[in-house]
């Protein structure tokens, strides 16, 4: 009878073990469920997964070829938001347009406003009008949003970043405080690279069609001369400065990008003898894309004579194919990948 009454007990724990060990996955697959994020621009999912790894997953809400100066998100985007634990802006123009809505389609998410801490600074403006006071003025009410293109404000973004992913699951801290470090040094080494390509060069202004490279250019002791501001062309009076100041500092290469028109860009070129070439601001792969950047304008900006190169890394060359077709017409260099 005794033994019976084991035979029994022994069968119902051997019985109950797999369901113990059932119990136990739920647990251990919650502590590694990736932290659903999602940001403004590709950029910055390049941020978040250097800092979050294997535990994120980034959804991204300018599309590639979008302006984040006018994007309008699309309902299944604003969906998406309303299973994402944390929303990371960056402070680009559409934002200020939807962050209210952004915010209401989940009022639990974590926001993450990735420009507090940086000091930003006044649009770049051409200032050839007669109003270059009230030019001034406005500059320093629209601060240039641009902050991903400046290495060492990308590492007090990144800090930010950690921050908040701290605080979602802070069980993780050792691997994100791992993954900040790495980042961090891969773009210490980015900027001293950085620094040496762009120094001693013949020339140290550049033209551009949309200011984007401000911060870029603040930190590496380059000038831009933007042709666009604020989204508005400039007039046919401004053109001809711009055309003249093109000549005078022997300026052949306009910079565009792939997000905005190249007309005015090819218009200047045209006159000048010059050609456009194309920077993407918002390439995916954001530290391989500010090293070829910074390549492109150093063989720019040391030579007097037009080089028919493009970077590499361009993440999306049918902007120059297409662009190369209408410039034949205006007897514009076309590029070649």
């Amino acid at each position: 009878m005794v033994n019976w009454i084991n035979v029994v007990i022994v069968t119902i724990s051997l019985a109950l073990l797999p369901i113990t060990g059932c119990s136990q996955r739920p647990t251990q697959k919650s502590t590694a469920k990736k932290l659903q994020i999602v940001v403004s621009i590709l950029p910055q999912k390049y941020f978040v997964e250097r800092v979050g790894g294997e535990y994120v997953s980034v959804e991204v809400m300018v599309e590639p070829g979008a302006s984040p100066a006018t994007y309008e998100p699309k309902p299944q985007q604003l969906r998406v938001l309303s299973q994402a634990d944390a929303y990371v802006s960056i402070g680009v123009p559409f934002e200020n347009a939807w962050m209210n809505r952004i915010t209401a389609a989940n009022p639990e998410m974590l926001i993450v406003d990735t420009k507090q801490g940086i000091e930003r600074i006044p649009m770049a403006a051409h200032l050839h009008n007669e109003n270059q006071e009230k030019s001034h003025t406005d500059n320093a009410e629209n601060p240039d949003p641009h902050i991903w293109l400046s290495p060492q404000l990308v590492k007090v973004q990144a800090q930010t970043i950690y921050k908040a992913l701290v605080q979602l699951t802070p069980e993780r801290v050792g691997i994100y405080q791992a993954n900040l470090k790495n980042f961090l040094a891969d773009i210490e080494a980015l900027d001293a690279e950085l620094r040496e390509s762009l120094t001693g060069l013949k020339q140290r202004k550049f033209m551009v069609f949309h200011p984007a490279w401000g911060y870029f250019a603040r930190d590496y002791g380059l000038e831009m001369v933007p042709i666009e501001l604020g989204g508005t062309e400039p007039s046919a009076a401004e053109l001809a400065v711009l055309i003249a100041e093109a000549r005078k500092e022997k300026i052949q290469v306009i910079f565009a990008q792939p997000e905005f028109s190249t007309r005015d860009a090819e218009t200047i070129a045209q006159e000048m003898g010059g050609q456009v070439l194309l920077l993407d601001p918002l390439a995916a792969d954001w530290l391989e894309n500010l090293r070829s950047v910074s390549q492109t304008l150093a063989q720019v900006l040391s030579q007097s004579q037009i080089l028919p190169w493009r970077s590499p890394y361009m993440d999306n060359p049918q902007p120059i194919s297409t662009f190369a077709a209408i410039a034949s017409t205006r007897e514009i260099t076309a590029l070649k990948p």
